[in-house]
């Protein structure tokens, strides 16, 4: 069992223990996974540069907790929806690599559309 099958299932068990299932569809655990996503993003929210460095290295362990959380949700809905996170990853970073050939992004934030349109 993969390292990401073993937190999956600690997860599942955490959730049956407690008879949260009836509460879990694919809507709740999105928006609990949008909930925990911007949890992590309200430690940077209105900070420059300086003052995130600053942030994240004196709340580090709660960043950190945040990112875990939104981890969880993924984890469930992945479980839930059958879907294999490590192939759905690859799968993902081969279409990035299309999107986002090196020679024509490299050092470029623009969307993979401009790339498209030979800008």
């Amino acid at each position: 069992m993969s390292d990401l099958e073993a937190l999956k299932k600690k997860v599942v068990a955490f959730c049956e223990a407690r008879d949260w299932k009836q509460f879990h569809n694919p809507k709740d655990v999105s928006l609990s996974l949008m909930l925990e996503a911007a949890e992590v993003v309200e430690h940077f929210q209105w900070k420059s540069k300086e003052e995130m460095e600053r942030h994240v290295k004196d709340h580090k362990d709660e960043i950190a907790e945040e990112v875990a959380d939104t981890f969880y949700w993924i984890l469930l809905l992945s479980h839930y929806l059958e879907i294999d996170l490590v192939e759905a990853f690859h799968r993902k970073m081969k279409q990035n690599e299309a999107k986002y050939p090196v020679d024509k992004a490299k050092g470029r934030h623009d969307k993979y559309t401009a790339y498209q349109n030979g800008k």
